[in-house]
């Protein structure tokens, strides 16, 4: 008989709120018989702060009570507490209270005095529906948790495709830099047997006005140059040659910072006539790397040409040496007239130059022999405003000066 009396949902908290105390009890006997657990108030405040404690699963709620009436209460309990549902008593002939209570948000309403089968078939039809609908709730607290978990996979994806096609791209550059650079090797090599001739006729013109103005210092000065010069141009073109058939050049510990006061030494002349002002600047210790020293000096050298040749009418040369843990970084900027953007991606091509008599040859040998030796290489820009062009060669097989 018992088992035919409780309630499915036996153990639910119901609090019974009532201002008569013999319906409180009567009510509260019926409940606990079906198996609930039965919580007691006889105003609306006192309501309150029970649901408040408790978090019952049900309200008995009387609509006519002193301190707080019951729809007071109700809008306040479905405002605070959504989870706990209420079925409010009303007095015979309110029906339009009980629609406007249900509208409050009441799961049911019932007119005293009642019948105690039917408040019984109420409760057990609204914890029904609220069963439902939390489980609905939770479902749906689900589908938006898995929505935003989903949105954030396609977030990651999104920029992992990104990311690999960045990846792609640049490995796609890389290879047409490199296919290029095959082909200027193939050119270089002609180019240099060709031009070898023409130069040993200028150094041998050149040892004829040195004997010429062997009592002038100052042109004796300028021949020595143009000598040591064409040597220069000879021994890159020995290398260009040997490059060409893969033979690689001896190596020796290079002073990067001898390499680059040579190298504005060569250029003071271009820089004060040009009135360029020059920002040499060496920070800390710097170490000698192992290196071929005419491929070191070709960077500086094709470099500084460049910065040069953007400041014609003045400007400021820099030239920062800086020892990192990995790596010496070299900095050389200038103040000219800057890359468009659009260019960017392609100074370091070969046969690509803006300048009218340009051979769009010398940044792509820097990027030759800056990753020939494991190094990086990277140009920042900014229209009117000048370049620079950062240069990392790595100190694995550095040495101590």
């Amino acid at each position: 008989m018992l088992k035919e009396r409780t309630s499915q949902f036996a153990g639910e908290k119901v609090l019974v709120v009532d201002d008569e105390e013999v319906i409180v009890e009567l009510t509260a006997l019926l409940l606990r018989g079906r198996g609930f657990e039965v919580l007691t108030a006889y105003n609306g405040e006192e309501c309150l702060s029970v649901v408040e404690k408790e978090q019952p699963a049900l309200v008995l709620l009387d609509y006519m009570m002193p301190v707080m009436d019951g729809e007071t209460a109700l809008k306040k309990i479905i405002q605070r507490y959504p989870d706990t549902y209420v079925i409010m008593f009303t007095g015979k002939g309110s029906e339009e209270v009980a629609v406007r209570l249900m509208k409050a948000g009441a799961a049911d309403y019932l007119q005293k005095p009642f019948v105690n089968s039917s408040l019984l078939e109420r409760i057990d039809t609204v914890l029904q529906i609220r069963l439902v609908e939390l489980a609905n709730r939770e479902l749906m607290r689900e589908k938006d948790l898995l929505q935003r978990e989903i949105e954030a996979w396609n977030t990651h994806l999104e920029r992992r495709v990104e990311e690999k096609s960045q990846e792609l791209e640049l490995a796609h550059r890389e290879i047409l830099q490199a296919e290029k650079l095959a082909a200027l090797g193939h050119i270089s090599a002609g180019m240099a047997h060709e031009i070898r001739n023409p130069l040993n006729a200028i150094n041998l013109f050149a040892q004829i006005l040195s004997g010429a103005y062997a009592d002038d210092p100052e042109n004796s000065v300028y021949i020595k140059k143009i000598s040591e010069e064409v040597e220069r141009i000879d021994e890159i073109l020995v290398k260009m040659l040997a490059a060409s058939r893969g033979t690689a050049a001896p190596r020796s510990a290079v002073s990067l910072d001898l390499v680059a006061k040579k190298v504005l030494a060569n250029s003071e002349v271009q820089s004060r006539s040009q009135q360029v002002e020059v920002d040499f600047v060496v920070e800390g210790e710097i170490p000698a790397i192992v290196a071929d020293p005419t491929e070191v000096e070709q960077i500086f050298t094709n470099l500084v040409t460049n910065a040069l040749f953007e400041m014609r009418n003045g400007g400021r040369l820099g030239v920062h040496l800086t020892p990192e843990e990995e790596y010496i970084r070299i900095e050389i900027s200038d103040t000219g007239r800057g890359i468009p953007q659009e260019h960017l991606s392609q100074v370091f091509d070969p046969f690509f130059t803006t300048k009218e008599k340009g051979t769009g040859f010398g940044l792509s040998v820097v990027l030759r022999i800056v990753r020939g030796y494991g190094g990086l290489i990277k140009v920042e820009s900014e229209v009117g405003r000048g370049t620079t062009f950062i240069v990392r060669l790595p100190v694995g097989e550095a040495v101590t000066k």
